[in-house]
């Protein structure tokens, strides 16, 4: 089969709750296969939003790393992350750690940077013995079917994100910025309209307005973009949120979100914002070996509790900025 061969588009396995899903015939050589079948891999994410391709026996951290190579233009670091990750190689991750006992909320990767993966790549090396499925939900139809009052709002106010780095809770200053040293911090968060303050213990805390609603730069779609319900404090679990809360003030947790205005959100509006994600969330259990492509902007993906030994290598590729993305509202700093 060529590359641009359109044959590979309608051998998409697709069916209700699950996201699309390709069958591979490798052959043991998954990275001639990716190469040889990009372009029209990357036709079948742009098709569907995502697709997840079986078979192609990934079990290696190097071989991984060559097929996700293979497969975006270009791979870019993580930067603001909020999570740590252990990095295999260049512009190749372990998935951010997060307790296995939780729920790892849909989101879009990086949705609060000016410049943001326009590609997801997930490669499952060890698949859990239960649970822990990335699932991923289509932020075109979650925009539509959230209230548009509430939509509206968003669309016209943008939202806020407040975060506390320090070294005991999320990623850490450097893990976010790459660097400890503090001028460059502060060079990094000037140029990319956070506004920030260091504290006196040494810990940083910002804040960055960013747009809500986007155009999807190729399709032209408008899809819900952000990280509104999974980094505000409501989703937290609330043992976590009250002692997070006593211990670090309301002003001082890791991390939570408001409107674009700054008024807060409130634990109904995370509460319904879940409800249709979950309403829209498509799932299938990883299998080891597998590979999930995910167009960043038009599909939210998170990762669903599990047990037992789990490693998925994630790669954000095919970087794209917010001006791409417009019309958006006027980023800054708050």
């Amino acid at each position: 089969m060529s590359p641009s061969s359109p044959a590979l588009l309608t051998d998409v396995d697709l069916r209700p709750g699950s996201p699309p899903i390709l069958r591979a015939d490798a052959a043991g050589d998954a990275a001639g296969w990716a190469a040889g079948h990009r372009d029209a891999l990357r036709a079948a994410v742009t098709a569907h939003g995502c697709v997840l391709v079986r078979g192609l026996g990934l079990r290696d951290p190097a071989t991984a790393a060559v097929v996700l190579r293979r497969l975006a233009a270009r791979l870019m670091p993580d930067r603001e992350s909020f999570a740590p990750r252990r990095t295999y190689s260049d512009g190749v991750h372990s998935s951010s750690k997060w307790p296995p006992n939780q729920q790892m909320c849909l989101h879009h990767e990086l949705s609060y940077a000016l410049e943001f993966p326009g590609l997801m790549m997930f490669a499952c090396l060890d698949a859990p013995a239960g649970g822990g499925a990335t699932v991923v939900a289509d932020a075109a139809a979650v925009l539509d079917a959230l209230p548009a009052e509430l939509t509206e709002r968003f669309a016209r106010e943008g939202w806020l994100l407040s975060r506390t780095y320090n070294d005991e809770i999320g990623a850490t200053l450097t893990e976010a910025f790459g660097t400890e040293d503090r001028d460059a911090v502060s060079g990094y968060c000037r140029s990319h309209a956070i506004e920030f303050a260091w504290q006196p213990d040494g810990s940083l805390r910002t804040r960055q307005r960013r747009s809500a609603v986007v155009r999807h730069p190729v399709t032209g779609r408008r899809c819900w973009f952000n990280q509104i319900a999974f980094l505000n404090e409501w989703t937290m679990d609330p043992e976590v949120r009250e002692y997070l809360v006593d211990v670090y003030g309301a002003d001082g947790l890791p991390f939570t979100t408001r409107y674009g205005g700054g008024d807060p959100v409130g634990e109904d509006v995370v509460r319904l914002i879940n409800e249709v994600y979950e309403a829209h969330t498509a799932r299938e259990p990883w299998v080891s070996g597998d590979l999930l492509l995910v167009d960043n902007i038009r599909t939210a993906h998170g990762r669903e509790p599990f047990q037992g030994p789990r490693e998925v290598l994630a790669a954000l590729g095919d970087p794209v900025r917010l001006s791409d993305c417009a019309p958006t509202i006027e980023v800054s700093a708050v």
